[in-house]
């Protein structure tokens, strides 16, 4: 039966809200109602900021697409968001800066198919890894990957981070000589995995008169990267050359066991490393629990479970802690966000080419 916030949505409205269709209890034990209509509700209201499982719709007004996107992102999640609209100005705009697992333009916001629209969201609208379902990485997250040789030569480096990082290993006491080879040739398979994969917007449904485009976009917040005692130098810079090339600056703690130098050159690209120990470390985790609501952590050696422990296993806080490899389709995937859009390209049976100009990919 309907019960706390559900039920006080279903019965009483807030400050200035009004029924446009008042639900009613169908059954004596509260678990059936009629579907429910409020009008009025207002930007950072409860009703706007509070998730409903039940036959509840609540109406907001905004005086422009900005200001109706700012409403649609000041929610803590992030599953499905619609826009109705001829105007291919609005919808690339929307496109850009709406917050949604899924996308959907001119059309329903329900109905995801496998492939065609992979189903996943956003902040508190996904557990874990956030793989869609239906999508290209969904079995990443049920097996682990261990690191496989390859001759392949890659692709020249373009971000300077990388470069930089790249051009330092050989004044770090603790990376061999073959290991700046490995980390220069994973830095390389890393441009060709983002102009095939991470940096490009694809359909690969071809319907013809719906765009259905899966995607990536940049993790917003920077992704906290753990380097654990006992852990190899190689491997953590190996995660750092994935984060940059992804567009990423992470947060990094560190136990002592990292080199000074690395430390010294981490600083100068801009990236904070805090040494910690491993109690220091979960401690501050702990203190910190209610900020790393849909936060990303990449650990590089240390136990997963501590981690899950000291944060009280929040579902909303993704942790990555895999062997660390050199494919950057692996390496990359913390650092990215994936997005499905799908988008009527016709007007009542007529094709049109209202989006056919919007760029969907990752440029740089």
């Amino acid at each position: 039966p309907a019960s706390g916030k559900l039920l006080s949505a279903l019965t009483t409205c807030g400050p200035g809200e009004s029924w446009l269709v008042e639900p009613t209890k169908l059954d004596k034990s509260g678990q059936l109602w009629t579907p429910g209509v409020r009008d009025g509700v207002a930007a950072g209201s409860e009703f706007h900021l509070t998730e409903y499982f039940g036959p509840i719709l609540g109406l907001m007004t905004a005086r422009t697409l900005d200001e109706a996107i700012g409403m649609v992102n000041a929610i803590d999640y992030g599953l499905t968001s619609g826009l109705h609209s001829l105007s291919s100005g609005e919808i690339e705009r929307w496109l850009d800066t709406v917050d949604g697992g899924n996308l959907y333009v001119n059309r329903g916001t329900t109905g995801a198919i496998v492939q065609r629209q992979p189903f996943g969201g956003w902040k508190k609208s996904s557990v874990g890894a956030g793989a869609k379902a239906g999508g290209p990485n969904y079995l990443f997250g049920l097996g682990s990957w261990v690191d496989a040789e390859t001759r392949a030569r890659g692709a020249d480096v373009t971000v300077e981070r990388v470069q930089a990082l790249i051009a330092a290993l050989p004044d770090f006491d603790t990376v061999t000589v073959s290991g700046q080879a490995w980390l220069t040739r994973a830095a390389r398979f890393d441009e060709v995995t983002w102009h095939n994969e991470f940096g490009a917007a694809r359909d690969v449904s071809n319907v013809g008169v719906e765009r259905n485009v899966f995607r990536y976009r940049r993790f917003p917040e920077p992704v906290i990267v753990r380097f654990s005692d006992g852990a190899e130098p190689t491997e953590f810079l190996r995660v750092l050359l994935a984060a940059f090339r992804a567009g990423n600056i992470p947060l990094v703690s560190a136990s002592a066991w990292l080199e000074n130098k690395i430390v010294r050159s981490l600083g100068e690209l801009g990236v904070s490393v805090e040494i910690q120990t491993e109690h220091e470390w979960r401690e501050d985790l702990g203190r910190r629990e209610k900020e790393l609501s849909g936060r990303r952590i990449r650990l590089v050696g240390g136990s997963p479970a501590a981690i899950m422990m000291a944060t009280g296993g929040r579902p909303d806080l993704a942790i990555w802690s895999g062997p660390v490899v050199t494919a950057g389709r692996i390496e990359m995937l913390p650092f990215l966000r994936e997005q499905a859009v799908s988008i009527t390209a016709h007007r009542f049976g007529t094709p049109n080419h209202l989006t056919d100009d919007i760029e969907m990919g990752l440029l740089s």
